[in-house]
């Protein structure tokens, strides 16, 4: 199970670059083996252009390097208190991709906007305030923050982190976030060009299209 998810893991960080998602070396992928406890992320520092599955870090929930010659991201705190308090997370992403992280410098919310955001996600994207990123700050802010059922959250005057049963998942949770984003970004700014008012869609609307995408007749029977 641990090669498997090692496999996931390493994919999803190479998906990172490829989506625009990440500049040099920033941004991590880690994934949760729930039987062991065990958790696989990405190294501190290195680039994604030379990045080999064995550079991949395994840690124990405290943050114990159980494999691995090099340091797990510096961001491995976060992502083991996100897995340690979100019982059906799986996978987590941090980035800092331009547009969703655009909003976050702001400190604003993403509005569900479009059927697309509310497909995927069904309710605003939220936003946490400024922290720093000693100690569990940064978890603790996301757990306060964060909107149920919503696998996104942006970090006030950072970036942001998706989070879902697999890293696979997250990876799409990214993908979507960042490009619907990118559409709220650039309605805004044709409204205001054009002189009118951008509104978020009705909650009943909302929810129609998220239980359509989500059980509801989309996609393929298996």
């Amino acid at each position: 199970m641990l090669e498997n998810l090692r496999e996931e893991v390493w994919k999803a960080n190479l998906a990172l670059p490829r989506n625009n998602l990440v500049v040099e070396t920033t941004g991590n992928v880690s994934g949760l083996d729930k039987e062991s406890g065990l958790v696989i992320i990405k190294p501190s520092g290195v680039n994604y252009s030379t990045l080999k599955k064995e550079d991949l870090v395994i840690v124990d929930l405290e943050g114990k390097i159980v494999e691995g010659k090099k340091k797990p991201s510096v961001d491995t705190s976060h992502h083991l208190y996100l897995y340690q308090n979100l019982k059906d997370v799986g996978g987590v992403i941090h980035t800092h991709s331009p547009y969703a992280t655009m909003f976050a410098l702001l400190e604003q919310p993403i509005p569900v906007y479009s059927t697309a955001h509310a497909d995927i996600f069904g309710v605003k994207i939220p936003c946490t305030p400024y922290v720093d990123n000693q100690a569990d700050h940064i978890g603790k802010a996301i757990l306060r923050c964060r909107e149920e059922g919503c696998p996104a959250i942006l970090l006030g005057k950072h970036g942001l982190f998706t989070f879902d049963e697999t890293p696979a998942k997250a990876l799409r949770a990214s993908i979507m976030l960042e490009y619907v984003a990118m559409i709220a970004k650039g309605a805004l700014e044709l409204a205001s060009v054009l002189g009118v008012n951008l509104s978020a869609m009705p909650s009943e609307e909302v929810e129609i299209w998220y239980a359509r995408h989500h059980g509801g007749g989309y996609g393929q029977d298996e």
